[in-house]
């Protein structure tokens, strides 16, 4: 969709980017780090220094008990993590779990190395859980499951009850757990990111992957982390080391002292729901409906009033004939289940979205 937007000269809010600047103090220390000679190999597993911070944010977060050393890695973003993690643990014939819509990176990466995907297929527009449905789909073959939220595509976020539940059903099993955590600091009206870390249960059996990428507003970077207890995280080093062998040296100091400062990420809730509500507030007169997101910086738009076509076709329609991309959450569901509805990203200039409300409230 975005090689479409660019053909088409269109206004892109389909790929999750934003298009304004990162914050010129984080640019500011990665060039100090540069000029300090910090431009060869850091660790494997990361700078200790950014290690540290990693895992004093954490534990000061959610009240874990993650140790810098042993249960924390730096990756080369969440992405890598997470199909470094797959690659670790899953065989052929094991079963892996995954809700879907979903990030488009899991099935293929379990598929890589054999294993089969077991999917659940959430619906629009509350993209709840049925927790019945998840016990009844666990076998002796199950080998992981892959949580999501903030959840992208959807922008709906898990419950404490949530977490709780499934807590519960993993209690008496050996089941890896895989929670893409990526959005946490991306959360709106005064809700709490209910992280694994949180709670024992899960914690003592899970992965965690976040983004400094989608924290700060730098995509490219490709640049993020990994917590695991030590006995997880020592297998999936054994993987890491010869998947990237260690992320970018330069922006792991900067990330170090950038993060000593919390108003850098405790702000973001603030920053993006302003986004968000303004971009619903000029779709107000549209004749699209919604649901305002509750994380994430993805919006789902329904439009089933304005047309029977497919959500593919639609998406195209839109950027041909009237220059605004999105992406159609028919291409992460089950079968391609079409629940009539699109994929706006409102990471964006308030400019960039004004415009490109102007066009969907002329649709």
């Amino acid at each position: 969709m975005s090689k479409l937007a660019t053909e088409y000269n269109a206004i892109n809010l389909s790929q999750g980017f934003p298009n304004f600047e990162t914050d010129r103090r984080l640019i500011d220390l990665v060039t100090t780090a540069m000029q300090k000679g910090l431009n060869q190999y850091a660790p494997m597993a990361g700078l200790i220094s950014l290690k540290e911070i990693i895992a004093e944010k954490t534990n000061s977060l959610y009240e874990s008990n993650y140790h810098p050393e042993t249960d924390v890695t730096v990756t080369s973003g969440a992405t890598q993590g997470i199909f470094t993690i797959i690659s670790a643990f899953i065989e052929p014939k094991d079963e892996v779990i995954i809700f879907k819509p979903a990030y488009d990176s899991y099935e293929p990466s379990v598929e890589l190395f054999g294993g089969t995907i077991v999917p659940i297929q959430l619906s629009a527009p509350g993209f709840k859980v049925n927790w019945k449905e998840v016990a009844d789909k666990i076998t002796s073959r199950t080998k992981m499951i892959i949580i999501n939220s903030p959840h992208n595509p959807s922008g709906t976020v898990l419950s404490e009850e949530d977490m709780l539940q499934l807590e519960a059903i993993l209690k008496d099993t050996n089941i890896i757990l895989l929670s893409d955590e990526v959005y946490e600091h991306i959360i709106f009206d005064d809700l709490q990111h209910q992280s694994v870390a949180k709670f024992p249960g899960l914690a003592n059996r899970a992965f965690i992957t976040a983004s400094f990428g989608k924290t700060f507003h730098a995509t490219g970077w490709k640049i993020g982390y990994c917590l695991a207890p030590k006995e997880l995280m020592s297998e999936f080093r054994k993987v890491h080391q010869f998947n990237v062998f260690c992320s970018n040296h330069p922006m792991q100091y900067a990330l170090a002292e950038y993060l000593k400062t919390p108003e850098h990420y405790l702000a973001l809730p603030k920053f993006y729901q302003e986004k968000r509500d303004l971009f619903l507030s000029l779709l107000s007169s549209s004749r699209f409906s919604f649901t305002p997101a509750a994380g994430t910086y993805f919006q789902l738009l329904d439009y089933s009033t304005i047309t029977d076509e497919g959500d593919v076709a639609f998406a195209e329609r839109l950027t041909k004939e009237y220059t605004i991309a999105s992406i159609p959450v028919s291409v992460f569901n089950l079968n391609q289940q079409d629940d009539k509805v699109l994929r706006f990203c409102f990471a964006k200039t308030d400019d960039t979205l004004k415009r490109a409300a102007d066009i969907l409230c002329g649709i």
